[in-house]
Protein backbone atom coordinates (compact mmCIF):
# COMPACT_ATOMS: atom_id res chain seq x y z
CA UNK A 1 0.00 0.00 0.00
CA UNK A 2 1.31 3.89 -0.80
CA UNK A 3 0.19 6.68 0.13
CA UNK A 4 1.04 10.62 -0.57
CA UNK A 5 0.74 12.97 2.36
CA UNK A 6 1.54 16.65 2.55
CA UNK A 7 4.53 16.97 4.24
CA UNK A 8 3.13 20.21 6.17
CA UNK A 9 0.30 18.27 7.85
CA UNK A 10 1.17 18.32 11.49
CA UNK A 11 1.61 14.92 13.50
CA UNK A 12 1.51 13.02 10.46
CA UNK A 13 4.86 11.68 10.44
CA UNK A 14 5.09 7.90 11.69
CA UNK A 15 1.22 7.06 11.42
CA UNK A 16 1.27 5.03 8.27
CA UNK A 17 4.90 3.55 8.29
CA UNK A 18 3.94 0.80 9.72
CA UNK A 19 1.08 -0.16 7.39
CA UNK A 20 2.54 1.51 4.09
CA UNK A 21 5.24 3.01 2.10
CA UNK A 22 5.04 6.64 2.39
CA UNK A 23 5.95 10.01 0.20
CA UNK A 24 6.05 12.99 1.76
CA UNK A 25 5.65 16.15 -0.46
CA UNK A 26 5.08 19.91 -0.68
CA UNK A 27 1.30 20.64 -0.98
CA UNK A 28 1.29 22.75 -4.20
CA UNK A 29 4.14 20.04 -6.17
CA UNK A 30 1.81 17.17 -5.97
CA UNK A 31 1.27 15.51 -9.41
CA UNK A 32 -0.34 12.69 -11.13
CA UNK A 33 2.74 11.19 -11.59
CA UNK A 34 2.97 10.86 -8.10
CA UNK A 35 -0.22 9.29 -7.56
CA UNK A 36 0.19 6.87 -10.37
CA UNK A 37 0.70 3.28 -7.61
CA UNK A 38 -1.04 5.63 -4.60
CA UNK A 39 -3.60 4.11 -2.81
CA UNK A 40 -4.32 7.16 -0.57
CA UNK A 41 -3.49 11.03 -0.52
CA UNK A 42 -3.99 13.20 2.27
CA UNK A 43 -3.77 16.85 1.74
CA UNK A 44 -4.44 20.37 2.62
CA UNK A 45 -6.16 23.53 0.69
CA UNK A 46 -2.53 23.54 -1.41
CA UNK A 47 -3.46 20.28 -3.50
CA UNK A 48 -6.46 20.65 -6.45
CA UNK A 49 -7.67 17.21 -6.44
CA UNK A 50 -9.54 16.81 -9.59
CA UNK A 51 -9.69 14.89 -13.06
CA UNK A 52 -6.16 16.53 -14.28
CA UNK A 53 -4.47 15.31 -10.90
CA UNK A 54 -6.32 11.83 -10.07
CA UNK A 55 -7.36 10.41 -13.59
CA UNK A 56 -5.79 7.28 -14.63
CA UNK A 57 -4.26 7.06 -10.94
CA UNK A 58 -4.95 3.91 -8.61
CA UNK A 59 -6.16 6.48 -5.63
CA UNK A 60 -9.13 5.35 -3.95
CA UNK A 61 -8.98 7.67 -0.76
CA UNK A 62 -8.61 11.25 -0.37
CA UNK A 63 -8.14 13.24 3.10
CA UNK A 64 -8.02 16.65 3.59
CA UNK A 65 -6.33 17.74 7.23
CA UNK A 66 -9.03 21.03 6.49
CA UNK A 67 -12.86 21.99 7.47
CA UNK A 68 -13.01 23.60 3.62
CA UNK A 69 -13.15 20.93 0.71
CA UNK A 70 -13.47 23.18 -2.00
CA UNK A 71 -10.28 22.11 -3.68
CA UNK A 72 -11.68 18.73 -3.88
CA UNK A 73 -13.72 18.25 -7.48
CA UNK A 74 -16.13 16.17 -4.73
CA UNK A 75 -18.14 15.01 -8.39
CA UNK A 76 -15.70 13.90 -9.87
CA UNK A 77 -14.30 11.93 -6.73
CA UNK A 78 -17.74 10.23 -6.62
CA UNK A 79 -18.33 9.35 -10.08
CA UNK A 80 -14.73 7.96 -10.21
CA UNK A 81 -15.44 5.77 -7.24
CA UNK A 82 -12.55 7.59 -4.90
CA UNK A 83 -13.99 8.29 -1.41
CA UNK A 84 -12.94 11.69 0.18
CA UNK A 85 -13.25 12.73 3.30
CA UNK A 86 -12.58 16.35 5.46
CA UNK A 87 -12.38 17.50 9.36
CA UNK A 88 -15.72 19.40 9.86
CA UNK A 89 -15.01 21.15 13.18
CA UNK A 90 -11.60 20.58 13.67
CA UNK A 91 -10.34 23.83 14.48
CA UNK A 92 -13.39 25.45 15.51
CA UNK A 93 -12.01 25.82 19.07
CA UNK A 94 -9.19 27.62 17.17
CA UNK A 95 -10.87 29.91 15.04
CA UNK A 96 -13.05 30.54 18.34
CA UNK A 97 -9.65 31.70 19.87
CA UNK A 98 -9.10 33.93 17.07
CA UNK A 99 -12.74 35.88 17.05
CA UNK A 100 -12.72 36.03 20.93
CA UNK A 101 -9.37 38.32 20.56
CA UNK A 102 -10.72 39.87 17.70
CA UNK A 103 -13.60 40.67 19.80
CA UNK A 104 -11.67 42.17 22.29
CA UNK A 105 -9.33 44.14 20.55
CA UNK A 106 -11.91 46.05 18.77
CA UNK A 107 -13.72 46.95 22.52
CA UNK A 108 -10.27 48.10 23.43
CA UNK A 109 -9.69 50.13 20.80
CA UNK A 110 -12.83 51.34 20.08
CA UNK A 111 -13.58 52.05 23.43
CA UNK A 112 -16.45 50.62 24.22
CA UNK A 113 -18.13 47.72 26.42
CA UNK A 114 -19.22 44.76 24.48
CA UNK A 115 -22.13 43.86 26.48
CA UNK A 116 -23.85 47.18 24.72
CA UNK A 117 -23.14 45.97 21.01
CA UNK A 118 -24.74 43.36 18.73
CA UNK A 119 -22.52 40.70 17.04
CA UNK A 120 -24.03 39.59 13.60
CA UNK A 121 -23.08 35.59 12.71
CA UNK A 122 -23.63 34.65 9.15
CA UNK A 123 -22.58 31.24 9.08
CA UNK A 124 -23.55 29.20 12.17
CA UNK A 125 -22.18 26.15 11.70
CA UNK A 126 -19.49 24.72 13.79
CA UNK A 127 -17.15 27.95 14.31
CA UNK A 128 -20.19 30.05 13.99
CA UNK A 129 -22.15 28.12 16.65
CA UNK A 130 -19.43 28.61 19.25
CA UNK A 131 -18.70 32.04 18.25
CA UNK A 132 -21.96 32.71 19.45
CA UNK A 133 -21.94 31.07 22.56
CA UNK A 134 -18.55 33.47 23.47
CA UNK A 135 -20.39 36.19 22.49
CA UNK A 136 -23.33 35.41 24.88
CA UNK A 137 -20.69 35.10 27.46
CA UNK A 138 -18.95 38.35 26.83
CA UNK A 139 -22.78 39.92 26.86
CA UNK A 140 -23.31 40.14 23.54
CA UNK A 141 -27.10 40.40 22.00
CA UNK A 142 -26.45 38.10 18.79
CA UNK A 143 -28.19 37.82 15.60
CA UNK A 144 -28.00 34.75 13.46
CA UNK A 145 -27.74 34.28 9.66
CA UNK A 146 -27.83 30.58 7.97
CA UNK A 147 -30.36 30.25 5.10
CA UNK A 148 -29.45 26.43 5.26
CA UNK A 149 -30.68 26.26 8.64
CA UNK A 150 -33.33 28.28 8.39
CA UNK A 151 -35.25 26.21 6.09
CA UNK A 152 -34.15 23.36 7.96
CA UNK A 153 -35.26 24.63 11.31
CA UNK A 154 -37.87 27.51 10.74
CA UNK A 155 -37.36 31.48 11.18
CA UNK A 156 -37.60 32.17 14.40
CA UNK A 157 -33.78 32.37 15.46
CA UNK A 158 -32.80 33.62 12.43
CA UNK A 159 -32.29 37.05 10.90
CA UNK A 160 -32.16 37.66 7.11
CA UNK A 161 -29.00 39.40 5.59
CA UNK A 162 -30.14 42.84 5.38
CA UNK A 163 -31.58 43.57 8.68
CA UNK A 164 -28.08 41.91 10.10
CA UNK A 165 -26.08 43.94 8.36
CA UNK A 166 -28.20 47.04 9.21
CA UNK A 167 -28.28 46.12 12.60
CA UNK A 168 -24.79 44.39 13.89
CA UNK A 169 -22.40 46.28 15.60
CA UNK A 170 -19.66 43.88 14.53
CA UNK A 171 -20.41 41.28 11.66
CA UNK A 172 -18.47 38.40 11.41
CA UNK A 173 -18.62 35.40 8.40
CA UNK A 174 -17.88 31.99 9.10
CA UNK A 175 -19.66 30.31 5.80
CA UNK A 176 -18.60 27.74 3.36
CA UNK A 177 -17.05 29.08 -0.27
CA UNK A 178 -20.07 27.18 -2.45
CA UNK A 179 -19.42 29.22 -5.65
CA UNK A 180 -22.93 28.60 -7.22
CA UNK A 181 -26.22 27.80 -5.92
CA UNK A 182 -28.88 29.22 -3.78
CA UNK A 183 -26.26 29.42 -0.80
CA UNK A 184 -23.94 30.82 -2.69
CA UNK A 185 -21.18 32.69 -0.67
CA UNK A 186 -18.21 33.22 -3.51
CA UNK A 187 -18.06 37.30 -3.67
CA UNK A 188 -20.65 37.86 -0.72
CA UNK A 189 -19.06 40.39 0.84
CA UNK A 190 -19.68 43.27 -2.41
CA UNK A 191 -20.13 46.90 -2.85
CA UNK A 192 -23.55 46.49 -1.98
CA UNK A 193 -22.96 44.51 1.24
CA UNK A 194 -20.44 46.77 2.68
CA UNK A 195 -22.92 49.70 2.00
CA UNK A 196 -25.89 48.07 4.06
CA UNK A 197 -23.33 47.64 7.32
CA UNK A 198 -24.56 49.73 9.96
CA UNK A 199 -22.69 53.17 10.23
CA UNK A 200 -19.22 52.62 11.91
CA UNK A 201 -19.48 48.63 12.16
CA UNK A 202 -16.70 46.41 12.09
CA UNK A 203 -16.17 43.66 9.86
CA UNK A 204 -14.75 40.38 10.12
CA UNK A 205 -13.59 37.54 7.62
CA UNK A 206 -12.10 34.52 8.74
CA UNK A 207 -13.92 31.89 6.25
CA UNK A 208 -12.46 31.71 3.04
CA UNK A 209 -11.03 35.15 1.00
CA UNK A 210 -13.29 34.02 -2.27
CA UNK A 211 -15.90 35.29 -0.04
CA UNK A 212 -15.03 38.69 -0.51
CA UNK A 213 -14.99 40.39 -3.80
CA UNK A 214 -11.41 42.16 -3.07
CA UNK A 215 -11.41 43.92 -6.74
CA UNK A 216 -14.32 45.49 -6.70
CA UNK A 217 -14.57 46.04 -2.97
CA UNK A 218 -11.06 47.88 -2.19
CA UNK A 219 -12.31 51.34 -3.69
CA UNK A 220 -15.37 50.85 -1.62
CA UNK A 221 -13.32 49.65 2.08
CA UNK A 222 -11.34 52.69 1.16
CA UNK A 223 -14.34 55.69 1.09
CA UNK A 224 -15.91 53.73 3.90
CA UNK A 225 -13.24 53.72 5.88
CA UNK A 226 -12.06 57.13 5.20
CA UNK A 227 -15.63 58.28 6.47
CA UNK A 228 -15.88 56.21 9.46
CA UNK A 229 -18.77 54.24 8.06
CA UNK A 230 -16.65 51.10 8.47
CA UNK A 231 -15.53 51.25 11.62
CA UNK A 232 -13.06 47.95 12.32
CA UNK A 233 -12.03 45.44 9.55
CA UNK A 234 -10.11 42.21 10.46
CA UNK A 235 -8.99 39.91 7.70
CA UNK A 236 -7.53 36.47 7.78
CA UNK A 237 -8.39 35.09 4.73
CA UNK A 238 -7.47 36.61 1.20
CA UNK A 239 -9.07 36.33 -2.19
CA UNK A 240 -5.68 35.00 -4.08
CA UNK A 241 -3.56 33.95 -1.28
CA UNK A 242 -0.72 33.79 -0.87
CA UNK A 243 -0.22 36.62 -3.20
CA UNK A 244 -2.80 39.05 -1.29
CA UNK A 245 -4.08 42.32 -2.26
CA UNK A 246 -2.02 44.90 -0.52
CA UNK A 247 -3.87 47.72 -0.95
CA UNK A 248 -6.56 45.92 1.12
CA UNK A 249 -3.94 44.90 3.41
CA UNK A 250 -3.00 48.55 4.06
CA UNK A 251 -6.91 49.06 4.84
CA UNK A 252 -7.06 46.30 7.79
CA UNK A 253 -6.85 47.48 10.73
CA UNK A 254 -6.23 43.28 11.70
CA UNK A 255 -4.39 41.02 9.39
CA UNK A 256 -3.21 37.72 9.51
CA UNK A 257 -1.83 34.86 7.03
CA UNK A 258 -5.56 32.47 7.28
CA UNK A 259 -4.05 31.09 10.59
CA UNK A 260 -6.89 31.55 12.47
CA UNK A 261 -7.83 28.01 13.12
CA UNK A 262 -4.27 27.21 12.91
CA UNK A 263 -3.83 26.24 17.27
CA UNK A 264 -1.68 22.88 17.57
CA UNK A 265 -5.46 21.69 19.14
CA UNK A 266 -6.78 22.36 15.83
CA UNK A 267 -4.14 20.69 13.77
CA UNK A 268 -3.89 17.86 16.00
CA UNK A 269 -7.62 17.28 15.35
CA UNK A 270 -7.33 17.22 11.56
CA UNK A 271 -4.94 15.24 11.50
CA UNK A 272 -6.58 12.59 13.69
CA UNK A 273 -9.81 13.00 11.86
CA UNK A 274 -8.46 11.87 8.70
CA UNK A 275 -5.79 9.84 10.01
CA UNK A 276 -8.90 7.36 11.73
CA UNK A 277 -10.91 7.82 8.48
CA UNK A 278 -7.92 6.42 6.53
CA UNK A 279 -7.24 3.40 8.59
CA UNK A 280 -11.37 2.52 8.81
CA UNK A 281 -11.25 2.65 5.28
CA UNK A 282 -7.93 0.54 4.27
CA UNK A 283 -8.83 -1.88 6.97
CA UNK A 284 -5.51 -1.06 9.20
CA UNK A 285 -5.28 -2.04 12.66
CA UNK A 286 -5.22 2.12 13.66
CA UNK A 287 -8.28 2.62 15.35
CA UNK A 288 -9.59 6.13 17.92
CA UNK A 289 -7.19 5.95 20.71
CA UNK A 290 -4.16 3.97 19.65
CA UNK A 291 -2.86 6.23 16.36
CA UNK A 292 0.35 6.86 17.12
CA UNK A 293 0.23 10.20 16.27
CA UNK A 294 3.04 12.66 18.39
CA UNK A 295 1.28 14.15 21.42
CA UNK A 296 1.16 17.88 22.09
CA UNK A 297 3.53 20.03 23.93
CA UNK A 298 2.55 22.43 26.05
CA UNK A 299 -0.56 20.72 28.53
CA UNK A 300 -1.43 22.06 31.62
CA UNK A 301 -0.18 25.88 30.78
CA UNK A 302 -0.94 28.08 34.05
CA UNK A 303 -1.73 31.50 34.16
CA UNK A 304 -1.33 33.59 37.25
CA UNK A 305 -3.69 36.77 37.17
CA UNK A 306 -1.61 38.95 39.32
CA UNK A 307 1.19 38.13 36.02
CA UNK A 308 -0.48 39.26 33.11
CA UNK A 309 0.64 42.04 30.86
CA UNK A 310 -2.46 44.66 31.77
CA UNK A 311 -3.92 45.93 28.65
CA UNK A 312 -4.41 49.45 27.82
CA UNK A 313 -7.74 50.71 27.93
CA UNK A 314 -9.80 53.65 26.93
CA UNK A 315 -12.45 52.84 29.10
CA UNK A 316 -13.86 54.60 32.17
CA UNK A 317 -12.47 53.09 35.25
CA UNK A 318 -16.57 52.46 36.26
CA UNK A 319 -16.23 48.48 36.76
CA UNK A 320 -18.36 46.95 33.62
CA UNK A 321 -20.11 43.50 33.20
CA UNK A 322 -18.02 41.70 31.31
CA UNK A 323 -14.27 43.79 31.86
CA UNK A 324 -13.22 43.57 28.36
CA UNK A 325 -9.90 44.61 29.59
CA UNK A 326 -9.81 41.55 32.05
CA UNK A 327 -10.76 39.20 29.30
CA UNK A 328 -8.60 40.91 27.48
CA UNK A 329 -5.77 40.22 29.47
CA UNK A 330 -6.51 36.42 29.87
CA UNK A 331 -6.91 36.09 26.33
CA UNK A 332 -3.87 38.02 25.14
CA UNK A 333 -1.93 35.81 27.59
CA UNK A 334 -2.70 32.43 25.20
CA UNK A 335 -2.81 34.38 22.08
CA UNK A 336 -1.21 37.75 20.75
CA UNK A 337 -2.90 38.25 17.83
CA UNK A 338 -1.15 41.24 17.51
CA UNK A 339 2.06 39.56 16.66
CA UNK A 340 0.35 38.00 13.75
CA UNK A 341 -1.01 40.98 12.87
CA UNK A 342 2.75 42.90 12.67
CA UNK A 343 4.19 40.22 10.84
CA UNK A 344 2.15 40.16 7.86
CA UNK A 345 1.41 43.68 7.81
CA UNK A 346 5.45 44.41 7.90
CA UNK A 347 6.64 41.35 5.21
CA UNK A 348 3.57 40.43 3.26
CA UNK A 349 6.04 38.83 0.97
CA UNK A 350 6.51 35.92 3.36
CA UNK A 351 2.43 34.70 3.64
CA UNK A 352 3.13 31.19 3.05
CA UNK A 353 6.07 31.25 5.04
CA UNK A 354 4.01 32.43 7.95
CA UNK A 355 1.54 29.93 7.63
CA UNK A 356 3.87 27.18 6.99
CA UNK A 357 6.12 27.85 10.11
CA UNK A 358 3.27 29.08 12.38
CA UNK A 359 4.40 29.78 16.25
CA UNK A 360 3.16 27.18 18.52
CA UNK A 361 -0.24 28.36 20.16
CA UNK A 362 -2.66 26.37 22.52
CA UNK A 363 -6.75 26.98 22.90
CA UNK A 364 -7.72 28.07 26.03
CA UNK A 365 -8.42 24.27 27.15
CA UNK A 366 -5.13 23.93 27.48
CA UNK A 367 -4.30 26.84 30.19
CA UNK A 368 -5.04 26.78 34.18
CA UNK A 369 -5.96 29.72 35.71
CA UNK A 370 -4.33 30.01 39.41
CA UNK A 371 -5.83 31.64 41.47
CA UNK A 372 -8.83 31.21 39.64
CA UNK A 373 -10.86 34.61 39.25
CA UNK A 374 -14.35 34.50 41.16
CA UNK A 375 -17.84 35.92 40.46
CA UNK A 376 -18.47 36.91 36.74
CA UNK A 377 -14.86 36.90 35.32
CA UNK A 378 -14.63 33.98 36.69
CA UNK A 379 -18.17 32.36 35.07
CA UNK A 380 -17.17 34.28 31.60
CA UNK A 381 -13.40 32.00 31.98
CA UNK A 382 -15.29 29.08 32.78
CA UNK A 383 -17.23 29.39 29.92
CA UNK A 384 -14.05 30.14 27.91
CA UNK A 385 -12.83 26.93 29.05
CA UNK A 386 -9.87 27.63 31.03
CA UNK A 387 -9.38 25.09 33.90
CA UNK A 388 -9.03 25.49 37.32
CA UNK A 389 -6.86 24.36 39.23
CA UNK A 390 -7.34 20.65 40.90
CA UNK A 391 -6.65 19.90 44.29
Amino acid sequence: MKFVIDDRIPFIRGVFEPHAEVIYLPGGEIKREHLLNADGLLVRTRTRCDKKLLEGTRVKFIGTATIGFDHIDTEWCESNGITWTNAPGCNSGSVAQYITAVLLEIAERRGFDLKDKTLGIIGVGHVGKKVERIARLLGMHVLLNDPPRERAEGTANFTGLHELLQTSDIVTIHVPLNREGVDKTYHLVDKKFLENLKPGAALINSSRGEVIDEAQVVRTVRELKESKKLGFLALDVWENEPDINRELLGLADIATPHIAGYSQDGKHNATRMIAESACRYFGLSGTEGSLSITPLIGDNLILNPGHLSPVNSHQSPVTRHPSPVTCHSFVQATYDIMADDRRLHEFPETFEKQRNNYPVRREFSAYTIEPFPEAEIGQIMAGLEFKKLKT
